[in-house]
């Protein structure tokens, strides 16, 4: 399925020149703050404290962000993650892409008890199902199914939902 993106063309210099008729420069930058002091603090209450109240993230319950996790720093607040989720060490997690025509928006939803593995780059605009598996190094480009095993590059089913699981033992 198509990640779920709203898209805004741009005229003259590509997107990115244009960031700040999109975002304020002082929200990038309170923004860029909070995400770098986060992305070292070795306190996961204080992570979480800061995603949602200072960035505006929907965070649930015992979720945990790894060191060096990088939410998205110009639109953090449509990412969406639910209750004890973990967020692999140096995951991207972005809701905006500046090309040269265009740039799009989409919210990033992860659901509850995901495992997002290390080194991992959400894409705006795709959900991502209540207890499913990304494995570690994988581009998340299209929505991924509720107890899914995926990865890779590009992004592929691993193991179905509800598949035997003793049939993957060899």
């Amino acid at each position: 399925m198509l990640r779920n993106t709203e898209r805004y063309e741009v005229e003259g210099a590509n997107a990115l020149w244009q960031i700040y008729r999109t975002v304020s420069r002082w929200k990038g930058v309170r923004n860029f703050i909070c995400i770098q002091f986060s992305r070292y603090c070795p306190s996961l209450s204080t992570k979480n404290w800061i995603y949602r109240h200072m960035l505006g993230m929907r965070v649930g319950k015992d979720t945990a962000f790894a060191l060096m996790v990088m939410v998205d720093v110009f639109f953090p607040e449509r990412i969406h993650i639910g209750d004890n989720t973990i967020i692999g060490y140096n995951t991207t997690i972005l809701t905006h892409e500046y090309l040269i025509g265009e740039y799009r928006l989409g919210d990033v939803n992860i659901g509850s008890h995901v495992m997002i593995g290390a080194n991992t780059t959400i894409l705006p605009g795709v959900t991502i199902g209540d207890r499913a598996v990304v494995a570690a190094g994988s581009i998340v480009h299209k929505h991924v199914a509720a107890g899914t095993f995926v990865g890779g590059n590009p992004l592929r089913v691993i193991r179905e939902s509800g598949e035997d699981d003793s049939a993957h033992l060899s």
